[in-house]
């Protein structure tokens, strides 16, 4: 028989009894036993050649014999630890008999841990809690042991302690928990901690591992930083710039700002968050100078400071000089030099007013100055080593003249009693005034130093005899240009052709209705009585004739055009009724 026997509460332990009886006999019986606790055997079969016979024990619904004779106990309890006796008799050769323990376990949970859920100063005073471990419905009795990092740890006097409690359920089962206290440091914020339960299984130490978890450790700033983001050497005027403090302390400390105004020491803490942000916007050359972060740890009240100079680039007093300065003439020649100042190196350049690049550098050298000629210029002074600095300032360069007229309507053809523009456009400078020969409603519009006038005047006979005279005037002289009116002769043609073609067609259309009318009259188609009328209405008259009546007011006119067609003259009274036969 095996000496012991191991099965998981609520298993089937089957116990086997092998025997050997000389000259290969028959056993007489078979007797199993179980110890109680008074170390009394208390039988449970006995089995013969003529049956197996069950004894009435506590087992007895749990019970089952093999065709080995092995021993089978179903549905096994906590109480069913006990030491179990086979015993085979054999007639003359004797008795014999052997035991065997069974032993029942219960594999524990998987332990579960919890870890503290406050932070943790490296500065405590007394040996803080770290984490709690349980595991429970184990059989027999586990034990907790505590792991950091995958290190298993072991109780230190005032650094480490593991206190542990063992609970017996109702069920029977147990339940074990722990719970580890450890001084920590500033590398244990990144420390991982478990716990691991230990039992006994088929004669060997097992365990099972909880998940690992990390503690929050509170401790000092040793290190602080302060960094101007965008990076400093391109900080430009109209920036905003982020001024960060960051310290390795945790948690964060308080974080103040402060600027250097000479010898004091400016506090802008009002003006950052409190996650150690300082934000400036739209920076000038004001907020050049100083600046410092100081951290202070609520937890030992440490601090620590940390300065950085903010300097922002900059261009200003962009100047333009004219040489010479006295008033410029149409062909003059000037030379217009750009200035400015800044603290980095600067790059010039010279644009015309519709964007063209003209010149590298700071000079722009113009000469046989005109009125057409651009006179606005543009200076942009640029800073290479920050890109995006830049200004720009635009001069306008003023040529004097006498006024000079660049365009006029003139000839201009037109039609008698006509509403015309008379258009006069010049260019001078000072800005000259235009005057008109004639009278009409005048518009003007300026444009720079060009001025441009509208005349509205309708056309007369002696508007087209004397035409009409431009005059533009300025402080420095007078130019005048006549304007000539012609008469659209074409226009004219035109209207006599279309009038002598209607007289013509209409005379056409009258000559050929005569001749119809006299076709038809001596043909008889139209006949006509002195009675003034003739019946349509007589029996033998067909009915598919059509008989048409025309009237007239027009006697004479009438009476002319029958007097022309039947070669007689017609008297007045038979003209009111004429009736015209239309027959097929």
């Amino acid at each position: 028989m095996p000496p012991v026997v191991e099965v998981e509460v609520g298993g089937t332990a089957r116990i086997e009894c092998n025997f050997y009886i000389p000259e290969n006999a028959s056993y007489t019986y078979i007797d199993w036993f179980y110890v109680d606790r008074s170390n009394k055997q208390v039988r449970l079969y006995h089995v013969t050649a003529s049956g197996v016979l069950e004894d009435d024990t506590d087992y007895k619904k749990r019970l089952s014999l093999g065709e080995d004779k092995a021993l089978s106990i179903s549905a096994v309890t906590l109480q069913d630890p006990k030491t179990f006796v086979c015993q085979v008799g054999a007639g003359s050769y004797g008795v014999g008999e052997n035991s065997t323990e069974l032993r029942v376990y219960k594999v524990p949970t998987t332990p579960e841990i919890e870890p503290y859920s406050g932070g943790i100063s490296v500065h405590s005073t007394e040996i803080p809690e770290i984490a709690k471990c349980v595991s429970k419905n184990s059989f027999p009795s586990p034990n907790i042991t505590w792991h950091k990092n995958g290190k298993q740890l072991y109780a230190q006097d005032n650094q480490v302690m593991m206190p542990s409690t063992l609970t017996r359920e109702s069920s029977g089962l147990f339940t074990v928990s722990s719970t580890l206290y450890a001084l920590v440091t500033r590398q244990d914020s990144q420390s991982q901690f478990h716990c691991t339960v230990h039992y006994w299984q088929g004669g060997h130490l097992r365990a099972l591992d909880s998940q690992a978890v990390k503690v929050n450790v509170f401790y000092p700033s040793e290190n602080l930083k302060l960094k101007v983001m965008p990076s400093s050497m391109l900080v430009k005027e109209g920036d905003n710039v982020t001024l960060v403090c960051e310290a390795d302390g945790n948690p964060q400390p308080v974080f103040s700002f402060f600027k250097k105004n000479l010898d004091e020491w400016q506090d802008l803490t009002s003006l950052a968050d409190d996650s150690g942000v300082l934000r400036l916007h739209d920076v000038n050359k004001t907020n050049n100078g100083t600046y410092r972060c100081q951290s202070l740890d609520l937890d030992d009240m440490s601090q620590i400071e940390e300065d950085v100079d903010l300097v922002v680039n900059y261009i200003e007093g962009v100047h333009v000089k004219m040489e010479p300065s006295s008033t410029l003439r149409e062909g003059d020649s000037v030379t217009l030099s750009c200035d400015a100042h800044s603290p980095v190196g600067l790059k010039y350049q010279w644009k015309d007013d519709k964007g063209k690049k003209l010149v590298e550098g700071n000079q722009l050298f113009l000469s046989n100055l005109t009125f057409e000629k651009s006179n606005t210029f543009s200076c942009k002074v640029m800073a290479p080593s920050v890109p995006g600095l830049e200004q720009s300032k635009k001069v306008s360069v003023a040529v004097e003249g006498k006024p000079r007229i660049v365009a006029i309507s003139s000839p201009l053809y037109v039609r008698h009693d006509e509403v015309i523009n008379l258009t006069c456009k010049a260019i001078a400078f000072p800005p000259p005034t235009v005057q008109w020969s004639i009278n009409g409603t005048a518009h003007e519009y300026v444009d720079n130093q060009h001025i441009a006038s509208n005349l509205t005047v309708r056309v007369s006979h002696d508007l087209l005899r004397a035409g009409a005279m431009c005059r533009v005037s300025n402080s420095l002289g007078v130019s005048e240009k006549h304007i000539q009116l012609v008469v659209d002769q074409k226009s004219t043609a035109e209207s006599q052709g279309v009038i002598i073609v209607a007289i013509i067609v209409a005379i056409l259309v009258v000559a050929v209705l005569g001749a119809v009318i006299y076709f038809l009259h001596k043909k008889g188609k139209i006949p006509c009585g002195r009675a003034g009328k003739q019946d349509i209405t007589k029996p033998e008259a067909r009915k598919d004739k059509i008989v048409v009546e025309v009237k007239s007011d027009k006697l004479s006119e009438e009476a002319g055009l029958l007097q022309g067609a039947n070669g007689e003259k017609r008297a007045s009274a038979d003209q009111s009724e004429k009736y015209i036969d239309l027959r097929n």
